[in-house]
């Protein structure tokens, strides 16, 4: 359903609180049907807050967003699709082992997507963050 809306019905997130509202309708509907993500998102959350420099924050289109000094470098929408800013050598390695996929919506970034599936997609979630994080600390 996600990725119809994104496709079908992206247009909609430039209204105001439209996305937020999806967001936060996903996450009510993710609380019914599947509690555990919640808790895994947490996790990542977790993760990300004990690096120094990064805070955490509501992001523009829904989910949570990660910054490095004020610089968006990731962020989890609350269906569990966490995506990532990467540089293009990494992605494309990664894409190459079929642990990632190119970002739902900017294709030609270094932006990437990864879904968390179950528990042990916390672990190479927080893998992918850490890269992230160092990459926005180099920049």
């Amino acid at each position: 359903m996600f990725s119809f809306v994104v496709k079908k019905a992206g247009f909609l997130k430039d209204i105001p609180l439209v996305a937020i509202i999806f967001d936060s309708l996903m996450r009510f509907w993710m609380f019914v049907t599947k509690p555990e993500l919640l808790d895994w998102i947490d996790e990542l959350e977790e993760d990300m807050a004990q690096m120094p420099e990064t805070t955490i924050g509501i992001h523009k289109y829904g989910g949570t967003q990660f910054n490095y000094k004020g610089k968006e470098f990731a962020h989890v929408h609350s269906n569990g699709l966490l995506d990532i800013l990467l540089n293009k050598e990494l992605k494309q390695s990664l894409i190459f082992e079929g642990k990632i996929k190119d970002h739902h919506v900017f294709k030609n970034s270094g932006w990437i997507s990864f879904q968390l599936h179950n528990k042990q997609d916390v672990g190479y979630g927080c893998y992918l963050l850490n890269k992230a994080y160092d990459r926005a600390k180099q920049q």
